[in-house]
């Protein structure tokens, strides 16, 4: 009994010493320079964010935040990186809305979204929207879907890729509105658009980052976003759900995230931290003027919307049959 004493006594000093540890470890962090993995190639939004997050940590904790790009694989190679890294605080994920979809297209991915990461938050969410050529006839998406549903197979739709955020929602609206529309990947969203723009394609479920400029230049028409609120970008188009699909609402978000077993206090003073950069007021024009509607949420929130989200894309990916390999 005694010794059995000796040994609870020993555990609980040990357990005390790591929480210790840990405590002082995150009362120290930073105490060197942190990088955040980019899983795309510079330029995009997903590298815009991650680098305006960077500027502002770097001036905050004076440590130099270092943004590297690891495009590939569907996202997935960079995410890979992260997954596999120390879990101390000084590797982290600039995550989208891909990595959700990637998780259930991929035939094979070398680790689990929901279980290898843990959420710091949500940095912003990019509406996506259904623009057209200017030479479809539609000036509404009511409009839309009652030409299509009167022509079954006519329209074609663009997308970045297959198993790409476009393609998903693309395949999510088909589904609800009950249309025939006609998938052409390309490799890239730019090819895409450039494909749109010629009228080789009639329609995208574009993000409103990337289909902006060509809508205000009366290129193309936007006839509606895919979040449930309409993007501050365009205040004028209306949302699917308000207009003819009630309670759509899918986006693409991109947030920062961290090793599973990043220890809760750094993941915490991440949170706190990169949730007031979001709310400084110059941050949130520079994200609002690029489409982007800004966020900051808990960390418990983000959880909750990667696990919501991965069952929605589960859905569709099941009902179309999709596999990509």
């Amino acid at each position: 009994m005694k010794r059995l004493l000796n040994c609870i006594a020993l555990a609980a000093g040990l357990t005390a010493m790591a929480s210790n540890a840990i405590a002082q470890t995150a009362a120290n962090y930073p105490s060197r320079p942190i990088k955040i993995v980019v899983p795309f190639a510079p330029g995009g939004t997903t590298d815009m964010l991650a680098r305006l997050v960077g500027q502002r940590l770097t001036l905050a904790w004076g440590q130099p935040v270092v943004i590297e790009n690891k495009p590939g694989a569907g996202a997935t190679l960079g995410a890979d990186i992260v997954a596999k890294s120390a879990p101390d605080g000084y590797t982290l994920l600039m995550g989208a809305a891909h990595h959700t979809i990637a998780q259930k297209v991929y035939a094979k991915i070398p680790y689990q979204f929901d279980r290898d990461f843990a959420p710091i938050t949500m940095v912003a969410m990019v509406p996506n929207m259904v623009v057209v050529n200017s030479d479809v006839p539609a000036k509404t998406i009511g409009e839309f879907i009652a030409l299509s549903k009167s022509q079954p197979g006519k329209f074609n739709y663009g997308s970045a890729g297959a198993g790409t955020a476009h393609h998903l929602i693309g395949e999510m609206f088909k589904l609800r509105a009950g249309v025939e529309l006609v998938h052409v990947p390309y490799k890239g969203s730019a090819p895409a658009v450039a494909d749109l723009l010629s009228g080789q394609v009639q329609l995208m479920f574009d993000t409103v980052t990337s289909g902006l400029p060509q809508v205000k230049a009366g290129k193309l028409r936007a006839l509606a976003v895919t979040t449930a609120k309409r993007s501050s970008a365009m205040p004028d188009v209306p949302s699917l759900s308000e207009t003819v699909l009630p309670g759509f609402d899918v986006g693409t978000w991109f947030g920062l995230l961290a090793p599973a077993a990043t220890p809760p206090a750094i993941v915490q003073k991440l949170n706190a931290e990169i949730v007031k950069i979001i709310q400084q007021p110059d941050v949130r024009k520079q994200m609002l003027e690029a489409g982007s509607e800004p966020m900051g949420n808990t960390s418990q929130q983000m959880a909750a919307q990667i696990k919501a989200e991965l069952e929605a894309f589960e859905s569709v990916v099941k009902q179309i049959k999709l596999v990509v390999e």
